[in-house]
């Protein structure tokens, strides 16, 4: 059935072949519409500011300053396979990062520092994972909750102040290295994205997630543990923040409590667009960096254009509102009804015709 489903929005080979210019166009504009939007805006700022945004040094700085929002964006669209929404991903970040400076301060060595941290950042997807599935808490209402708690105990441990300290080089590079060019933070997102594209893609945890997604029911009857695996994706999530709260303290070299919440929406419409390319109807992971690098590209450009400092929120809020737009309507017409075939085949002389 889920193969029925994806060809309404995913043309076989042979579908394509035998349509005109037009019709392939039109078939395969929701498939990679945002990619080649995201080309032609490349594309016009390239044009308009030829001096300043086809640069290295402008790729530097939007490797730079999205990579930790890639990274959030990516964590998102875990528990978002399952059919759950994890916004603790906007609001854990304030409180890794700035743990990964204070344990420093208490003379743990930084490797120690950041296990830790990835192991609370892990303990609180688990947290949500249960309170969604135990509890039978609706994942949005769970993880604002949670979220909010840990933004408390982010305020409570700074007590409202920077956190600042000489920390280890090695720690600093975290952030600081370059690679081929580019800072190491854009490698780190590549690699991840390829893990979980693996993951998603070719593996039984991916398909069980994936049913999960389309209907928990249905996957259940079949023998898949719901819960087992919507638990599974909330501790990754978790422990993909705490990776960027390690990464966002490595870059900052200070921790505040003011420090994160703007992460929030950006990790959010970057995981929505997602599901509205490469595989619409369907939150895939290229497709999530896809809505990261259209969201950085519109941004840096408008910035670069002179565009005041709301310019970027404006831009956010209105992409989520279109992403999840575009997104519902993918989603059902993925999930439309399929006609039956109606019995063509002649009833027998005398007899009674086939159903």
């Amino acid at each position: 059935m889920n193969s029925i489903k994806a060809s309404a929005l995913e043309p076989t080979r042979d579908e394509i072949k035998d349509l005109s210019l037009g019709g392939r166009l039109t078939r395969l504009a929701p498939v990679y519409g945002l990619v080649i939007l995201t080309i032609l805006l490349i594309l016009l700022f390239t044009i308009l500011l030829p001096d300043t945004f086809p640069t290295l040094l402008n790729l530097r700085s939007i490797v730079s300053d999205k990579a930790i929002i890639a990274i959030l964006s990516l964590a998102a669209t875990i528990p978002m396979v399952t059919g759950k929404i994890d916004l603790t991903v906007g609001y854990g970040i304030v409180l890794w990062h700035i743990l990964a400076i204070s344990l420093q301060t208490l003379g743990l060595p930084w490797p120690v520092a950041c296990l830790i941290v990835l192991a609370l950042g892990a303990l609180s997807g688990l947290l949500n994972g249960l309170l969604v599935e135990v509890a039978r808490i609706d994942s949005f209402i769970a993880t604002l909750g949670t979220g909010t708690v840990l933004y408390a105990l982010a305020l409570w441990h700074s007590g409202g102040r920077q956190i600042v300290a000489m920390l280890p080089d090695g720690f600093y590079a975290l952030n600081a290295t370059f690679v081929f060019g580019l800072p190491i933070t854009g490698f780190y997102v590549l690699a991840i994205a390829i893990a979980l594209w693996l993951i998603l893609e070719y593996l039984p945890i991916g398909r069980y997630m994936y049913a999960i997604g389309a209907n928990p029911t249905a996957a259940a009857l079949n023998g898949i543990p719901v819960p087992r695996y919507v638990m599974g994706a909330f501790i990754a999530s978790g422990t993909l923040t705490a990776l960027a709260g390690i990464l966002l303290a490595s870059k900052l070299r200070i921790g505040q409590a003011s420090v994160g919440l703007e992460y929030l929406l950006p990790a959010l419409v970057g995981a929505f667009l997602g599901s509205t390319t490469i595989k619409p109807g369907r939150v895939n992971v290229w497709g999530t960096l896809i809505g990261v690098i259209i969201l950085a590209v519109g941004i840096s450009g408008i910035q670069q254009f002179g565009g005041s400092f709301w310019v970027e929120p404006l831009f956010n809020g209105v992409t989520l509102l279109v992403a999840i737009g575009i997104a519902g309507y993918a989603q059902r017409k993925r999930g439309g009804v399929v006609k039956p075939v109606r019995n063509t085949t002649p009833a027998p002389p005398g007899g009674t015709p086939p159903a």
